[in-house]
């Protein structure tokens, strides 16, 4: 299997890691049958957790189409690997940046990500 393929399944799973830290820090607190209420009670570090899994969830569907038409148009393989690692790479980094509360270098970090995505339907075209 491709790299790229490889990390559209890391980027699905980026989001439930940005939750578990969430969760983590208000353990005790932290009702399964009521996630949402759980979830509207965040403050700070957990927060901004919750809110870089949000934004994962909306980063994934535009990263995993691009993966998947350059994939099936024909462009270079190489091109399309090394755009999906440096996708998750920048989009780790991007969750980093966000819990730490670094809030200009989060908004560079995420332009970068986004134009990996933007890269590979480019290299499809």
């Amino acid at each position: 299997m491709h790299v790229s393929y490889w990390c559209v399944l890391i980027a699905a799973f980026l989001p439930l890691g940005f939750t578990a830290i969430a969760k983590s820090m208000h353990i005790r607190r932290f009702d399964n049958r009521e996630p949402r209420e759980f979830q509207a009670r965040l403050t700070g570090t957990a927060l901004r957790a919750h809110w870089a899994h949000l934004n994962s969830l909306e980063a994934f569907p535009p990263f995993a189409a691009g993966v998947l038409i350059a994939q099936q148009v024909g462009a270079a393989q190489g091109r399309i690997d090394l755009l999906a690692l440096a996708f998750v790479a920048l989009r780790i980094a991007y969750g980093a940046c966000y819990i730490a509360n670094q809030a200009t270098l989060r908004s560079i970090v995420w332009a970068a990500a986004m134009a990996c995505t933007v890269g590979l339907f480019v290299i499809g075209a």
